[in-house]
């Protein structure tokens, strides 16, 4: 079968390398930390982002990068949006030309303000696929029904992937918009972050209702300005991440939203934390491009102010809630 290279050991990406291994295929799994990585070539078990579950022993697990590209014809990128530039610029010289490389990790990188298929776009010429959608790491483990979305700009490509990743719990569409993919996935992260913040403030389920779907015309117009279809927002990777993620405890960023609205420091949890929050990186690139593109963001602008200026929670609700009135669909 042929081999597959997963670049990043996180819960996620252990997942998948054990989905990948288990269907067959052969499968490296290339991990950070050193440390861990020797744990996991003894253990097989993933102890600290993934220890509910055995990885099963064709996965190869390696620290080195250049192992674990050796025979890799499909490459899997699992890597945090904001750490990818760094590990894929040291990755390029060992993948072959050929190689299909797919993106599974979601954020949008500060400064640059690039999703990884874009980063990937400024240090080569490979085409990127992207596999998003609502899919909790530690569900997909225990196999039960998950749907997700593979998008990719050639049809060929999309439809192997398919069959690659597909199984009798773990769904997979094609989509051809794969910047609307990459945005959808990066994007529900911050809207995500205001659902905790809303819940950790108990302000109810209408508030939930009404910020799940202003959020949402918030990424559709930011989208549509770069370029992507609305339709795909309203799909899995959109819509259906959306959801999943302003409404579940196994969230990392609505969990951080709790804890912000009961008072405690944004970097106290993020060093509590064992893993990157996308959406606070996110939130600032977020706030970046709506003003680069003049596109009204008032949730992501609140949020940002959350994070990066120190606002009040219960202050950024109160001016969402008396900003200037309007009618609920405009340009």
């Amino acid at each position: 079968m042929s081999y597959i290279a997963v670049i990043g050991a996180g819960s996620w990406g252990t997942t998948l390398s054990r989905l990948l291994a288990e269907k067959g295929y052969d499968v490296s799994l290339w991990v950070y930390e050193n440390d861990l990585c020797g744990e996991m070539k003894v253990t097989r078990i993933n102890s600290v982002y993934l220890p509910e579950f055995s990885i099963p022993h064709n996965v190869l697990i390696t620290s080195d990068i250049k192992e674990a590209l050796h025979q890799a014809r499909y490459i899997l990128n699992v890597v945090p949006t904001q750490y990818a530039r760094a590990i894929m610029k040291s990755a390029l010289p060992h993948i072959h030309s050929d190689s299909v490389i797919i993106n599974a990790s979601k954020g949008i990188e500060q400064k640059s303000l690039l999703t990884f298929s874009g980063i990937m776009k400024e240090l080569t010429h490979h085409n990127v696929a992207v596999l998003s959608g609502p899919s909790f790491a530690h569900e997909v483990g225990r196999k039960l029904p998950t749907a997700v979305t593979l998008s990719s700009d050639d049809a060929p490509t999309a439809l192997l992937l398919q069959e690659i990743f597909n199984t009798h719990y773990f769904r997979v569409y094609t989509h051809d918009d794969t910047l609307g993919v990459e945005l959808g996935g990066a994007l529900k992260n911050v809207i995500a972050i205001a659902s905790g913040i809303s819940d950790g403030l108990r302000l109810g389920h209408n508030a939930r209702a009404a910020l799940l779907t202003r959020g949402l015309a918030e990424i559709v117009r930011l989208g549509g300005a770069m370029g992507a279809r609305e339709q795909t927002f309203s799909g899995l990777s959109g819509l259906g991440d959306l959801l999943l993620t302003c409404t579940a405890l196994l969230s990392r960023n609505y969990t951080l939203g709790t804890k912000l609205a009961l008072g405690l420091k944004l970097n106290d949890i993020l060093s509590q934390s064992k893993s990157v929050i996308e959406g606070v990186a996110t939130c600032e690139s977020a706030y970046e491009l709506s003003r680069k593109y003049a596109v009204q963001m008032p949730f992501v602008e609140q949020i940002y102010m959350v994070l990066y200026e120190g606002k009040d929670p219960g202050l950024a609700v109160a001016e969402l809630m008396n900003r200037a009135l309007k009618t609920e669909f405009h340009a």
